[in-house]
């Protein structure tokens, strides 16, 4: 006897075909297709330099998928030339998804942002992780340097209008209704954790430390 699915359960009308999904969006603009490039031209170069922020999507062998945030001093990912660019892997907490999945499967593709700037830039291609320490020290912050980059080999790259951004107001800090229900991030750990002898305020205290003194 089949199982029902989570989808199965929930929703009726679901799009399974690429051609019901032309039928309902509508074709692509000659704009949208021909500002996807194979490398990265002057603009982009300007655009990743200027970034901060950046995030990377990735998958397993079993198509597990992971997202992860990058923050950095703006320039957080060097152009090495049009085709390639690396990004430093900085402290975290030891799960490294993001580095197994390339590993197992060498695809990734990044988000790029700029704070204040509506317009996103998109990379995709093929990634694998480098030690080259001639690279590697030049991301160098004081005397520590990352201990692996992660090398990005580009297949595809656009700019990705303001649409979401505007609609999220994502940049506008006076926002009404922007304040959060959520509890501190230390409550929410220990609470889905639930570490024995693990206490809230201890939690607080060790990730106020990391922040201190282990970004780099």
């Amino acid at each position: 006897m089949a199982v029902e699915t989570g989808f199965e359960r929930h929703f009726h009308r679901r799009v399974t075909s690429a051609d019901e999904l032309s039928e309902l969006i509508g074709a692509p603009s000659e704009l949208s297709i021909k500002k996807q490039l194979p490398e990265l031209d002057s603009h982009m170069k300007t655009f990743i330099a200027e970034s901060p922020f950046l995030l990377i999507g990735t998958f397993n062998r079993d198509g597990c998928c992971d997202v992860s945030p990058r923050g950095d001093a703006p320039g957080s990912a060097k152009v090495i030339d049009s085709r390639t660019l690396v990004i430093p892997d900085r402290r975290g907490n030891r799960r490294v998804d993001s580095l197994r999945n390339i590993i197992e499967t060498g695809r990734i593709g990044i988000l790029f942002l700029i704070p204040g700037l509506g317009e996103t830039l998109r990379v995709n291609g093929r990634a694998c992780l480098i030690r080259d320490d001639e690279i590697l020290a030049s991301f160098a912050v004081g005397e520590k340097q990352p201990l692996i980059g992660i090398a990005v080999e580009i297949e595809e790259c656009f700019l990705q209008c303001a649409k979401a951004i505007i609609r999220s107001k994502l940049w506008d800090c006076n926002t009404e209704g922007r304040t959060s229900a959520l509890p501190c991030f230390a409550e929410i750990l220990n609470d889905q954790a639930k570490i024995v002898g693990q206490s809230t305020e201890s939690l607080s205290r060790q990730i106020e430390e990391s922040y201190a003194n282990f970004l780099y």
